[in-house]
């Protein structure tokens, strides 16, 4: 009885008194209770791969939006993620929940390969240079097709899990976790120093700070996040192929990044969780689908161009002019301060 009181004062003190506290608070509970309310596979289905998809745009983002090290070869991560959970699984006979943490440290050193010769290199060069990996890794998978599956890919792979709910869950599972370690790592001293990287990579090298050893982090951290997106698509479809390493699987977390914002860990999410499943739905317009899935992400850039969740966040919260905490727009004093606001 204790604890519960404990939550819900702190849930009162702390969730609900920001707004975009609450519609998290609320968005993580709709997606816990979801197959209470229905179990429609099709939905489900939806929902498990925009999970894994924001997986995947959250470690984009901790490597392009937090770092400043812009990647467009970041399906080399995911795919290689996916390639190494799909082979363990059906080379070896591991389960599932060896093989995706397998899947996730072979990206990790995917990451950290692509992160040293790539030290020096900065800006459009830098994105550039990450664009060749995922080529020359899909050239390797065509060239020892005997064991890669070639165009075919790596299929007859274990499921995820026996049913379609159990799936869901650990794809929600998944991406809870994912989300408390990169929040923790971006509030905490090693966030800072991305940041600032990304502001000044040379005034913070004259602070004494070890610019390549947290460059390098950030491509592991990233890697790392990406392959296990990776090893729970492969064995969700259930195959690991050539698409997994194409052009639009790298372009996609950025599309789904800058929609949502940059450099915070709940944009890239709220970015994924609108467009995914409203490109699936635009599926009943084939003709004029990805025409208006175009123009919605222009719209959205032209008159949000720091992201629609960053947008939403600024108006329905402002900054206290004097300690600069959060305050919920309806407020007329500080909650921390009790500064006035002015009218």
């Amino acid at each position: 009885m204790y604890r519960l009181l404990s939550l819900v004062r702190y849930l009162r003190s702390e969730v609900f008194v920001l707004p975009s506290r609450l519609i998290a608070f609320l968005f993580l509970g709709g997606i816990l209770l979801f197959p209470l309310i229905t179990q429609d596979s099709y939905l489900l289905r939806i929902l498990i791969l925009t999970s894994i998809f924001a997986i995947y745009a959250t470690s984009w983002d901790l490597l392009a939006g937090y770092a400043g090290q812009v990647s467009l070869g970041h399906a080399l991560f995911f795919g290689f993620g996916a390639y190494t959970s799909a082979l363990l699984n059906l080379r070896m006979g591991l389960p599932p929940y060896l093989t995706i943490p397998l899947g996730a440290f072979s990206a990790t050193l995917a990451g950290l390969l692509v992160g040293v010769p790539c030290l020096r290199l900065r800006k459009h060069y830098l994105a550039l240079a990450t664009l060749a990996f995922p080529l020359m890794l899909t050239g390797l998978v065509f060239t020892f097709s005997s064991f890669t599956g070639g165009e075919l890919g790596v299929t007859r792979i274990e499921r995820l899990a026996s049913t379609r709910v159990q799936e869901y869950y650990v794809a929600i599972g998944a991406l809870l976790a994912s989300l408390l370690v990169l929040w923790r790592i971006t509030s905490s001293r090693v966030g800072l120093i991305f940041h600032a990287i990304r502001e000044d990579e040379v005034a913070t090298r004259a602070l004494g700070i070890n610019t390549v050893r947290y460059k390098l982090l950030a491509f592991t951290l990233s890697g790392f996040v990406a392959g296990i997106a990776g090893a729970l698509y492969a064995h969700f479809m259930r195959i690991a192929g050539p698409s997994n390493l194409d052009l639009f699987m790298s372009f996609q977390p950025v599309i789904w990044t800058i929609f949502g914002g940059a450099a915070t860990i709940y944009g890239p999410v709220t970015g994924v969780f609108l467009l995914f499943p409203a490109l699936e739905y635009l599926r009943a317009i084939p003709q004029y689908r990805m025409l208006v899935f175009a123009l919605l992400v222009l719209l959205i850039l032209r008159f949000m161009p720091g992201g629609i969740a960053t947008w939403v966040r600024d108006k329905i919260e402002k900054d206290c002019p004097h300690c600069r905490i959060k305050n919920a727009f309806t407020r007329r004093t500080c909650r921390a301060c009790r500064t006035q606001f002015a009218a």
